[in-house]
């Protein structure tokens, strides 16, 4: 499997900026803190390393696992970053909310709805087998190793079955478009896992 240098740029811009953005949604009070003396740098610097490791590992697999498929099926595949969503994503997680569409890989070549579907797939299927990886890590706590365990289950779950919805440039409708079968027995346990997440986490 071979990268360009462009591609390669776009991935590590990506998941930095996916880094940024998670650590600044989900430690709104410590980026509060630290805009206003009140809390030491390095904090930051932990939740950053924490968002790295798990949203930003999940977003890299979730985008190889296409390019991967892709390739497997014939297909030329390449990752093109969004600079303008990945700007918002940095710029919503600092206001409070979090809108993640860092780019998608973008592949060309002869494919059938049934590729085009597993393609889709490979993505979310990732996810859920990532949240299932880190999921266990949780009861080796307290401390940063349980943190990563519960961040990364439940970014990754989310994930999951964000994407599997079937809107607009999501896997989900592709798959839909695919196999009405294959997207149910697909949505039914990446909603259910992200429900989870949302939910009972």
């Amino acid at each position: 499997m071979k990268f360009s240098g462009r591609e390669l740029r776009d991935l590590l811009v990506a998941w930095l900026a996916l880094g940024v953005a998670f650590a600044f949604f989900l430690e709104r009070d410590l980026v509060r803190a630290l805009m206003q003396g009140g809390a030491p740098p390095s904090q930051f610097l932990s939740a950053l390393v924490l968002s790295l490791v798990t949203a930003g590992v999940g977003f890299l697999l979730h985008e190889l696992a296409h390019k991967v498929t892709a390739i497997r099926f014939g297909q030329a595949a390449e990752f093109r970053a969004d600079y303008g969503m990945l700007f918002l994503a940095v710029a919503g997680g600092l206001a409070g909310f979090l809108f993640a569409a860092p780019g998608a890989v973008y592949h060309r070549g002869r494919a059938t709805l049934r590729e085009n579907g597993l393609i889709a797939l490979a993505g979310p299927a990732t996810n859920v087998v990532l949240g299932v990886l880190f999921f266990p890590f949780i009861f080796l706590g307290p401390g940063f190793v349980s943190e990563v365990g519960y961040r990364g289950a439940q970014i990754n779950f989310l994930l999951a079955g964000f994407n599997m919805l079937p809107w607009g440039p999501l896997d989900g409708n592709t798959v839909r478009k695919w196999s009405t079968v294959a997207f149910v027995a697909a949505l039914v346990p990446t909603v259910g896992v992200g429900l989870f997440a949302l939910l009972i986490m």
